[in-house]
């Protein structure tokens, strides 16, 4: 017995202390406490300041706010922070929240990669970590979750290729993977998940075919695979799924037709296929086989044949999206008893009516329908007055390009609701309706490339919320209505290529948001207005083929957002203004076809973005700079100027350099005075050496003369005159008389004889002998030789017979 005793109770003993030692390493609360306390430690602090003092050990972590408990096992079962605001990293701690069931991070901005303890996870039912930053690869670990039911990983960045592994999570129902850089085909063995409900794979890289295993679940409600890179043809077997409810095929790169079992899944409610490469035609009897769609894209494909009138028996749908197909026939009329329909997106097609366009009548009866695209379908109608029996609801018509013809009602006054009409390009004439001011929330007014004639009506002024207005192309005649500069919401304004004239209203200089403003090619004259430099918003200003004059602005170097700017074909004149330069956002400048003149300023070297430069045939001067863009034009913007001058590459001559434009100054202006002065100098160097010439002939004649007579004697001189007879007298002195006498060579001689019997006669002979000798003078006789003999003296001069005629006389 005591034997007995001793071993029971040693067995009490030995069950408590193993109960003891199980609590001391089974987790419990506190363990979870830890785990988020190094949780918290990842975080960085948070704006709104939440997790830093909430979680605290001063309070039960299943206070906490974002943490939900067991009741049962007082474990933490629930961990959602999501949209708060968090940046950090996910600790591998969280692995040890062994007993969480559902974990959401979602809209923060944790970041890296999703640790592998959390695959000790694993009662975890639910994982969202949705708009977060996390990268790198689908974290394989994720297949070992077999209790998982609802993955969120969309909007990341994660990479690589979707592993096939998740096959393995047999209970899984929602697969959000969207959003992300994953690239690969679509791994089949998703066609295991036979549970799954919701696939969404959408905004990858993905590529290759769909795989048909994806529809071998007959519990999926909602395939979105938009926005990828996927090919090859639809599987028929999609047409398997009767409780497929959404359907995303939109952006690919899909072929073939659409296959006929998708129009037989009556619980469909979206089908989006636009904008893939499919083919072929829409079942004959489309819309019987889905009675509760409410969505239809298949616009941007290559669909052909025409649109059944048995689409009314989708009758809720609210949106029915047809565009940029080769669709053909008449659009139907039933359109009209879509109660519901609030899109109605038909252009770009083959699409006709009668020329009454009822059809435009039929949809009167929708009165929900907000959105009404037919543009770019070969109408050749007339807008009927019913178009004005269109709901309040209505925003947008659009009917552009349809060969629409007549004038508008006056009835489209009635649209009070709309916002934009666009009606460009058809055959519409008459003027723009007095009713216009009726819509009064109208936003966008297109009208351009017409045959709308008339004046441009003030009542436009009275559209203030008018943001866009295009009217070019038209027949518009007279000016531009000074009140549109009230209309100050303006934001695009475009009268291009109509008959208007007169100047621009300064007005228009009031519009400091407007952004386009174009009216080239009309009849404008005048001057420019100065307050087109109010313009402060405008990135593109076109004045182009107009009659302006007088010189370009300065203010318009104000516009530091303009891109493109074009004043050309005009007649401006005047400089290119220097505050062009201050423009550093244009890319496009064009002034070619006027008459400036000066130089191209240096300060266009400043913008650094433009592109585009035309001056050519204007009066331009001088150098044409070299830096900033000028080193990317050619000749091509600066042909037909004046004396521009500059680089060789420009096609202009080189430019004379200041040194040089003064030394030619210098040039001109006093080589021609040193010519003539060269040509006096030389005239006078001519007369000196003339005159030296006759001298130097002279003298060396009166040398021969006194070499060749230097001893002539007293008898010789005395046969020369005939014995000093009277008949040679020349002339008579108080002291001598002269005769003339010929020597036997011929020479003509005059004899000076003085008397030396009177006295004074020697010292007047030797006086005059010595004077004659030393003077050289052309109008003096040269002394040829001097003699005594008795009571004469005698001089003897080399005389010409002119001499003796013209200048004897007495002595």
């Amino acid at each position: 017995m005591g034997t007995s005793n001793t071993h029971l109770f040693a067995l009490v003993a030995l069950v408590l202390l193993h109960n003891h030692i199980s609590m001391a390493i089974v987790p419990n609360i506190s363990t979870d406490e830890a785990a988020l306390l190094a949780f918290k430690s990842h975080i960085s602090p948070d704006p709104n300041n939440i997790v830093a003092t909430n979680w605290s050990s001063a309070s039960p972590v299943c206070n906490w706010i974002g943490i939900t408990c067991s009741s049962r096992h007082d474990r933490v079962t629930a961990l959602d922070i999501s949209s708060m605001q968090l940046h950090g990293t996910i600790s591998p701690y969280l692995g040890n929240l062994s007993f969480l069931v559902s974990l959401d991070i979602s809209d923060n901005t944790f970041h890296g990669d999703l640790p592998k303890e959390l695959a000790h996870l694993q009662k975890l039912k639910l994982i969202n970590v949705t708009s977060n930053n996390f990268t790198g690869a689908i974290p394989s670990f994720i297949s070992l979750l077999p209790n998982l039911r609802y993955m969120y990983l969309s909007s990341n960045q994660f990479s690589g290729e979707i592993p096939s592994s998740l096959s393995n999570l047999t209970k899984l129902e929602e697969l959000n993977m969207s959003e992300n850089f994953l690239k690969g085909e679509i791994p089949q063995e998703l066609g295991h998940l036979r549970y799954m409900t919701y696939l969404d794979l959408e905004e990858n890289l993905l590529v290759g075919s769909i795989p048909p295993s994806l529809f071998n679940s007959t519990m999926m409600q909602n395939i979105a695979l938009t926005d990828n890179n996927l090919t090859g043809e639809i599987p028929a077997e999609l047409g398997n799924l009767n409780k497929l409810r959404m359907l995303g095929l939109a952006r690919n790169k899909l072929t073939g037709s659409i296959p006929a079992g998708i129009f037989n899944m009556s619980s469909l409610q979206i089908l989006s296929l636009i904008h893939n490469r499919l083919s072929g035609t829409l079942p004959s009897n489309l819309g019987r086989g889905t009675p509760i769609l409410e969505e239809l894209y298949c616009g941007g494909n290559s669909l052909s044949g025409y649109i059944s009138a048995t689409i009314s028996n989708s009758s809720k749908l609210r949106m029915l999206a047809f565009y940029n197909n080769s669709f053909t026939g008449q659009i139907p009329e039933s359109l009209g008893s879509l109660e519901n329909l609030e899109v109605l997106h038909l252009g770009g097609n083959n699409l006709s009516s009668d020329s009454a366009l009822s059809f435009l009548t039929s949809l009167t009866n929708c009165r929900k329908l907000r959105l009404l695209f037919f543009y770019r379908n070969p109408l050749d109608g007339v807008l009927p007055a019913s178009v004005g029996n269109f709901s309040d609801f209505l925003q947008m018509f659009e009917g552009q390009s349809c060969k629409l013809k007549s004038f508008i009602p006056e009835e489209i006054g009635n649209l009070t609701g709309v916002i934009k009409i666009n009606l460009f390009n058809n055959r519409l004439t008459g003027n723009i309706p007095k009713s216009v001011p009726g819509i009064m929330n109208l936003q966008e007014l297109y009208l351009q490339s017409n045959k709308i004639e008339g004046t441009i009506p003030e009542i436009l002024c009275n559209l203030k919320n008018l943001g866009a207005l295009d009217l070019s192309g038209n027949r518009f005649s007279g000016s531009v209505p000074p009140c549109l500069g009230n209309v100050t919401n303006l934001r695009y304004l475009y009268l291009a290529y109509n008959k208007l004239n007169s100047s621009l209203p300064a007005s228009l200089g009031n519009l400091q948001d407007l952004i386009e403003f174009n009216v080239s090619n009309n009849l404008f004259s005048g001057q420019i207005p100065l307050e087109i430099g109010n313009l402060r918003a405008v990135i593109l200003i076109d004045l182009s083929k107009n009659n302006f004059s007088g010189k370009i602005p300065s203010t318009i170097g104000n516009l530091d957002n303009l891109i493109r700017l074009s004043l050309a074909h005009d007649t401006l004149n005047g400089p290119i203004p220097d505050s062009f330069g201050k423009m550093l956002a244009l890319e496009f400048l064009d002034l070619c076809n006027n008459n400036l003149s000066g130089e191209i300023p240096k300060s266009l070297e400043a913008l650094v973005y433009l592109k585009y430069l035309n001056i050519s045939f204007n009066k331009l001067t001088g150098e044409i700079p070299t830096a900033g863009p000028f080193a990317n034009f050619t000749g091509q913007s600066f042909i037909s100027n004046n004396a521009l001058c500059g680089d060789s590459k420009f096609h202009v001559p080189p430019c004379i350099t200041k040194s040089l434009k003064r030394k030619k100054t210098i040039l001109v202006l006093y080589v021609p005075l040193g010519v003539s002065l060269l040509v006096l100098m030389l005239a006078l160097a001519y007369i000196v050496l003339r005159l030296q010439k006759m001298r130097k002939n002279e003298d060396q004649a009166d040398l021969s003369l006194e070499i060749r007579h230097e001893r002539i004697s007293y008898y010789e001189l005395e046969q020369a005159t005939e014995g000093f007879n009277e008949s040679n007298l020349l002339g008579k002195g108080g002291f001598s008389m002269v005769y003339k006498g010929i020597l036997k060579d011929g020479t003509l001689l005059a004899a000076k004889v003085f008397n030396a019997q009177l006295e004074g006669s020697f010292k007047s002979f030797d006086t005059e002998c010595e004077m004659l000798r030393n003077l050289r003078h052309r109008n003096l006789t040269k002394v040829i030789t001097k003699n005594r003999y008795n009571d004469r003296c005698c001089i003897c001069s080399g005389l010409s017979p002119q001499w003796i005629l013209n200048t004897c006389g007495a002595l």
